[in-house]
């Protein structure tokens, strides 16, 4: 197989697998009354050192501020976050994870793990290490596309996430 044909073969097995993910995790967080996108903004929310502004969140999940309004609306009508104005920035408004946000956060952990796991499960821990190995390195690899977080910060709340969920399971 030539390099061309193996990498439209990759790319055509990482979009499957990525599917499969995506289902799986829907099944996993309908019982959460969440869909992927109010998963994922939740999770950026919990791990962000201080409150989250809109624009921020936005940022760091590589949409539109105005595609964030509904996640968060969402979200807030769940009781899962609240708004609060920005001291700083009055015109600012800043996201504050509620007690009932921070309560589903270990259930959202183990929808994702299990939507994980469900995937990966036909791999050992050494195929496994060797994925997480050869990934890392496309996903370090400067892209064709550009976006406004740094690879880095993304490596940041990679390994952030990482560190919470291996304490959570008690490894």
């Amino acid at each position: 197989m030539d390099t061309e044909e193996s990498s439209v073969q990759l790319a055509d097995l990482l979009q499957r697998l990525t599917r499969r993910l995506r289902r799986a995790q829907v099944s996993q967080l309908a019982p959460l009354g969440l869909t992927p996108a109010q998963e994922r903004a939740l999770r950026l929310i919990t791990f962000s050192e201080e409150p989250l502004r809109m624009t921020e969140l936005a940022e760091r999940l590589h949409v539109v501020p105005r595609s964030v309004t509904t996640v968060i609306d969402a979200l807030e009508q769940a009781g899962l976050v609240r708004r609060a104005i920005d001291p700083a920035n009055r015109r600012a408004i800043r996201l504050h994870l509620t007690d009932k946000g921070t309560a589903v956060r270990e259930q959202m952990r183990q929808a994702r793990r299990q939507a994980s796991e469900d995937l990966f499960a036909p791999l050992s821990p050494g195929e496994r290490d060797q994925l997480i190995r050869l990934l890392s390195v496309l996903d370090d690899a400067p892209g064709g596309w550009t976006t406004p977080q740094s690879p880095a910060s993304e490596r940041t709340l990679r390994d952030t996430a990482a560190r919470a969920d291996s304490s959570a399971s008690g490894g």
